[in-house]
């Protein structure tokens, strides 16, 4: 599997990959000018003392590629992990990129995120982030119509706009940016990709990303099945559950 659908029209699709658990230990061995033909149960052992005692450089060895389809809002929390990925405390991991569609160069359609009625949340009742409970689903109803209006009016104006002559940079300043789908690759290697995991599949990251994160570990426990169980059970072990 390679795919994987998110959210009403988004997705995650993993583009490319290098390496594998194997390629970690040899990483960490080479130190020792030994190296590892097979995973054995020594090498198991040597991922768990690695990432228990977060000697971590062996796990930017190896990188996975992937292309993400997602609303604007997501794309810049994500986009944090990129910007930071080079000051990340005792890391030094600066091997991470991203490239992202432009409406500058491009006039595709606009496509939105749209919550279901039953998909608004009430704001928390203890913090200034998040949100809570499920909002009234007659009051759903109302909000969903409402964003589509002002979806629809955006794009009648940007056409409108685009029509008249003026350049697409300018013109998608009438389109309702936050939910706007946006595509992009993103490689990082898998510690930085198991730093994002372990914040954003907190219960109280936003959950349109935590679906996003979701879909990222499904796509890659089966490529590095011992090395994200590691990177992963530091999170739980830490109780950030």
């Amino acid at each position: 599997m390679s795919f994987i659908q998110v959210l009403d029209k988004g997705y995650v699709r993993l583009v490319n990959h290098m390496g594998s658990d194997l390629s970690v230990v040899n990483a960490a061995r080479v130190s020792y000018a030994k190296e590892s033909k097979e995973l054995e149960p020594k090498d198991i052992r040597l991922l768990q003392f690695l990432a228990r005692e977060g000697h971590t450089s062996p796990f930017r060895h190896v990188m996975l590629q992937f292309e993400v389809y997602a609303p604007l809002m997501v794309a810049r929390q994500w986009w944090k992990y990129v910007v930071g990925s080079a000051h990340m405390e005792g890391t030094g991991d600066s091997l991470e990129g991203w490239n992202e569609s432009s409406r500058r160069y491009i006039t595709e359609e606009p496509t939105f995120y749209i919550p279901g009625d039953e998909e608004w949340r009430s704001k928390p009742a203890n913090s200034k982030q998040g949100s809570g409970e499920p909002i009234d689903k007659e009051i759903g109803m109302k909000l969903t119509q409402q964003l589509i209006d002002i979806i629809e009016l955006g794009i009648q104006k940007y056409e409108e706009a685009l029509n008249n002559g003026v350049c697409a940079e300018q013109a998608r300043l009438f389109l309702p940016s936050y939910g706007m789908y946006v595509r992009w690759y993103w490689t990082a290697s898998l510690q930085s990709v198991c730093h994002f995991l372990n914040q954003r599949l907190e219960h109280d990251a936003q959950k349109e990303i935590q679906e996003y994160a979701k879909a990222i570990l499904e796509l890659s426990k089966p490529l590095f099945p011992y090395s994200v169980a590691e990177l992963m059970q530091q999170h739980t072990d830490t109780g950030q559950e």
